[in-house]
């Protein structure tokens, strides 16, 4: 959430970031900062009236002291008039604070001004690209094919069981999946990242705390009973650790990793996007999120960014590194770096993580806060990054790998998977 002292600060400029991301509503800067205006103006009224009654309590009490029960009796009906209207004005405040609140967060995240303008994917600008893209045998094979032909996951029976986009990964499916996150957790972990198992359900305040609320509830599983929510990702419970919260500077930069299956509802996905492992309603992801003194973030955000780099590279996948152009960035995010990987078969790019930084629009929304070294509360920042989403990475190393023997595993993943090859 945006503060209002940034809009007043400068409400032209915050319109012409906002425009970068395409937002059709920058008339609501002008109302949130005329709402601001009469919240400010009924709060002096409030403050000014409970003034003269406290004045006059004072003054009442004096004046009985001296005897003067007449002059007392008088400034008690004046006292009385006053407090008649504190309570309408502490309505009208109240009324007026929450449309204030209910506008402001309609507002999306200034994008920063390293973000490249445009409005579609085609937009977004490669910053490098990395690894070797394979030559494949001549009778490679996609990888819902692969999955059918070593029996890796059965998406009929998913299916059955729940629904089509829940996959059910069975045999060594289902063992590259637990080898792949316990690799993915201990490179995350060795980088000083601690870890948690978090919830998989969160509160409404959660999800609304860290953007998903009000933006996205079309694309959350919603149990209505409990008024639940099932995550879309880690970073929604994980960053939420810190809600209300005030951080002692010497505790920054927090540094948290987290398995767990994300539910996702993907309305209105079909085509081509959505076969075998490519687009599905239940997936496992590894994340990597932190909170650091606002200072610190944008060097943060390329050590992050460096970090899922050398996880790709050591999955020896070619990758591409996108910096997101307004138009195809998320409503939270201050500037996203999206990673690609190339899936052979395919012959095409399939992204398999995105690493933002939210500035204070998430901790703004948290209170999440820290004491800077003069001993003033401040806002902190927080960014996220998946290290990394599995069902594309699935895809993308059995695509790449296969040969006439079987899917040739990277090296790394040896030892978790028991094996060298599939």
């Amino acid at each position: 959430m945006l503060q209002v002292s940034v809009l007043r600060g400068n409400p032209e400029e915050v319109k012409k970031r906002l425009a970068v991301k395409h937002f059709n509503q920058l008339q609501l800067v002008d109302t949130i900062i005329a709402l601001d205006d009469q919240r400010k103006k009924l709060q002096a009224d409030f403050d000014t009236t409970q003034a003269k009654v406290n004045s006059a309590s004072r003054e009442i009490g004096k004046l009985m002291a001296q005897g003067n029960k007449e002059g007392a009796e008088t400034l008690k009906l004046d006292v009385a008039s006053w407090k008649a209207t504190l309570e309408p004005l502490k309505e009208q405040m109240a009324s007026i604070e929450k449309e204030l609140q209910d506008t402001i967060v309609i507002l999306p995240n200034l994008p920063s001004p390293q973000v490249p303008e445009g409005r579609s994917p085609e937009d977004n600008v490669v910053v490098r690209e990395g690894g070797v893209k394979p030559q494949l045998p001549e009778k490679a094979v996609p990888h819902w094919d692969l999955i059918k032909q070593y029996d890796l996951v059965d998406f009929e029976t998913g299916a059955k069981i729940t629904g089509s986009g829940f996959p059910l990964y069975k045999g060594k499916g289902a063992k590259l999946q637990r080898a792949l996150v316990q690799y993915f957790l201990d490179f995350n972990t060795a980088a000083g990242y601690t870890e948690y198992l978090p919830p998989f359900m969160v509160n409404e305040t959660s999800a609304f705390a860290t953007g998903q609320l009000p933006d996205k509830e079309g694309q959350m599983y919603h149990a209505t009973a409990d008024n639940f929510y099932l995550i879309p990702t880690a970073e929604v419970p994980v960053t939420n650790i810190y809600r209300d919260t005030i951080l002692k500077m010497e505790e920054l930069p927090v540094k948290m990793t987290a398995y767990s299956p994300c539910f996702r509802r993907e309305a209105g996905s079909f085509g081509k996007d959505v076969r075998g492992l490519n687009r599905v309603h239940q997936f496992e992801k590894v994340e990597i999120i932190q909170i650091v003194e606002p200072t610190t973030s944008y060097a943060v955000l390329d050590g992050m960014v460096a970090h899922v780099e050398k996880l790709l590279q050591s999955l020896q996948l070619p990758y591409r590194i996108l910096r997101l152009c307004g138009g195809d960035m998320g409503f939270t995010s201050a500037i996203t770096y999206d990673f690609e990987v190339f899936s052979a078969a395919q012959e095409r790019w399939l992204e398999v993580s995105s690493v933002s930084n939210f500035e204070s629009y998430q901790t703004n929304r948290m209170k999440c806060r820290y004491k800077d070294a003069e001993g003033k509360t401040q806002l902190t920042h927080s960014l996220n990054g998946s290290s990394l989403a599995l069902p594309r990475i699935v895809a993308c190393l059995l695509e790449n790998n296969q040969t006439a023997e079987g899917i040739k595993l990277p090296e790394v993943l040896h030892s978790y998977f028991g094996a060298e090859k599939i």
